[in-house]
């Protein structure tokens, strides 16, 4: 069943009327929702908050798209019929306009709210949903840049902390502009239906089908030879910063070699550790910390280059007023750590939160984050170059790193003249605070980023001690991992001897804390286990029991037969990321 509205000019009669008993509120626009709030299931048009089609546009689209979505409890449901133009029109004089009826949320349920909005005039003007709660609370749940003459979607959520009503509005950040809404939903899901939506989409974009076919040279199936599948690297990667402590313990580098294929390191690249006085640069930690790393076969992700904070720059640098002599020294420390380090690094954050901050901009021009860019490109063409910020998937009231503005910076540094190619990525750096994680913001936050087609690294993640830190951690871990923008994780941690205070996984003696053991659980989870498969391909016929589900990574696969000593032979594989094709690894016996 679908919900329909009445006609505008009927709810504009309403609003009207609502309009002339409240109180007006700068830059917060209310939904009026008069008589439509509904308990069914929903079976008309929403969107699946964990769909994974790349060819459904969602910004700027004439004609919002049908969803066949069935999954779910839908609390609201406001559609119109599938032809209809109505929509509903929400002024924007600042007004807050009183539902009839509020919806009651449930403590630690999921609930993901989607909408497509458009502009009555102007374009790229940021759009949000926000919850009211009784207590007059605001919890921002999501964003998009609206534009006029076309729909564009907005999607994100709320899990609450506590029980009780809440008012649903928009928020827009010019309280003259005009919105109009269209097909808006609101579905719960249960931690336990959330994770199973989660485990489903792993399936889809972190494994793939392999058919192994065992023939002799004339084409007949080498029967019951056994294939032996080990995994060498794994495509995903689940890794650790590490700092200068690890140089000083054994039990740190055997218990961080042991676990983690990737790293950064928190201060020991940074400009304020290699050259604390002027043209004096010292890189010992860094190379020696890279050094353990590449013995270990430990990839090391860079930073930073710059950090666009004034107040994390080197104490001399912060002394020079001179733009001529801060833009000497700064190309200095460019082509100084980035050749020192080129074709060993996975990655650099180029200008670390160069949205938060803007030091450099306003000392070298407007510009200055695009031209460092666009010369570390030339230094190492084969790096991948980070937007790197914090409070992008974590805190959904953030106002300058919110992830359209992250997209955005993004889109403006690879438009700077010579910067099309480069191999840009997107880090978000994931502080998360000591309370239930937003998980439907958090997915709609890194489907906005991964809109653009780059990577998406959560590049700092951690959290401070809380009495649920190993649950939270692991709710965002696995959040992360099912969505299929996101190619890595580096997390801020590690044993008590580290001196990562917030995030501890094991102790002095290297016991794991009860959230290292959901750290280990998880490298071990998302590595594919070593396993042993009969050959029980035949030539005539196919049949799907064939097929094997390998998570995606590099594998040294081994083909034997029990019963004939001389047939042995190796090979390497690499499972790919095509989602929904076979991968066919066919191996020809010579005997």
């Amino acid at each position: 069943m679908t919900a329909k509205f009445y006609t505008n000019e009927f709810c504009r009669d309403i609003l009207m009327f609502t309009e002339k008993n409240m109180k007006n509120i700068n830059n917060v626009i209310f939904l009026s929702m008069l008589c439509l709030l509904l308990c069914l299931v929903h079976s008309g048009i929403a969107i699946d908050p964990f769909s994974v089609s790349h060819s459904l546009k969602t910004e700027c689209v004439m004609k919002p798209p049908r969803s066949s979505v069935k999954q779910g409890l839908s609390l609201l449901s406001l559609s119109v019929e599938d032809d209809s133009d109505q929509e509903w029109e929400i002024d924007g004089n600042g007004a807050i306009r009183e539902m009839a009826q509020r919806i009651q949320l449930q403590q630690g349920i999921i609930y993901s709210f989607s909408a497509w909005v458009k502009l009555g005039e102007g374009n790229n003007k940021k759009v949000g949903v926000v919850f009211k709660s009784e207590n007059g609370r605001l919890v921002h749940g999501g964003e998009v840049r609206a534009n006029h003459g076309c729909w564009s979607l907005l999607k994100g959520g709320i899990v609450p902390n506590v029980s009780g009503p809440v008012d649903i509005f928009f928020e827009i950040e010019d309280r003259e502009a005009k919105i109009s809404a269209k097909n808006l939903s609101l579905k719960q899901f249960s931690k336990e239906e959330w994770k199973l939506k989660q485990d489903q989409l792993i399936e889809k974009i972190r494994k793939n089908k392999v058919r192994f076919e065992v023939t002799y040279r004339n084409n007949t199936a080498v029967k019951d030879a056994v294939i032996s599948i080990k995994q060498t690297k794994p495509s995903f990667l689940l890794g650790c910063a590490m700092n200068f402590r690890i140089l000083q313990s054994e039990g740190y580098r055997k218990w961080f070699a042991s676990r983690f294929p990737i790293t950064s390191f928190t201060n020991e690249m940074k400009w304020y550790t290699t050259e604390k006085v002027r043209g004096k640069e010292n890189y010992t930690a860094a190379d020696s910390m890279l050094k353990f790393a590449e013995e270990n076969e430990i990839l090391v992700r860079g930073h930073t280059v710059l950090w666009d904070d004034p107040k994390m720059q080197p104490g001399w640098v912060q002394k020079i007023k001179d733009p001529e002599d801060l833009m000497n020294v700064t190309l200095d420390r460019i082509n100084s750590v980035m050749k020192r380090y080129k074709g060993k690094l996975t990655g650099w954050d180029v200008v670390n939160e160069n949205l938060h901050w803007d030091y450099f901009e306003k000392m070298l021009g407007e510009n200055a984050s695009s031209r460092f860019y666009n010369l570390a490109y030339k230094l190492d063409p084969d790096v991948t170059l980070f937007v790197n910020e914090y409070n992008t998937i974590e805190n959904p009231e953030e106002v300058n790193a919110a992830p359209v503005k992250v997209k955005e910076k993004m889109e403006e540094i690879l438009a700077y003249q010579g910067n099309e190619n480069i191999k840009g990525a997107i880090g978000a750096q994931g502080h998360f605070s000591p309370t239930q994680p937003n998980l439907a913001y958090m997915r709609s936050a890194l489907e906005t980023l991964g809109s653009l087609g780059l990577p998406v690294w959560i590049t700092e993640l951690d959290m401070p001690k809380c009495h649920n830190q190993a649950k939270y951690m692991e709710e965002i871990l696995r959040e992360a991992y099912s969505h299929p923008a996101v190619e890595g994780i580096i997390i801020f941690a590690g044993p008590e001897v580290s001196g990562f205070d917030k995030l501890t996984l094991a102790d002095k003696n290297f016991n794991s804390t009860e959230t290292g053991d959901v750290i280990d659980k998880l490298l071990k989870e998302w590595h594919q286990k070593n396993s042993e498969i009969l050959n029980i391909f035949t030539v005539d016929h196919e049949n799907e029991e064939e097929d094997v589900s390998l998570l995606h990574g590099l594998y040294n696969v081994n083909v034997s037969h029990p019963q004939i000593k001389n047939l042995s032979t190796s090979l390497c594989l690499e499972v790919t990321k095509e989602v929904g094709q076979r991968q066919v690894v066919r191996v020809v016996i010579n005997a």
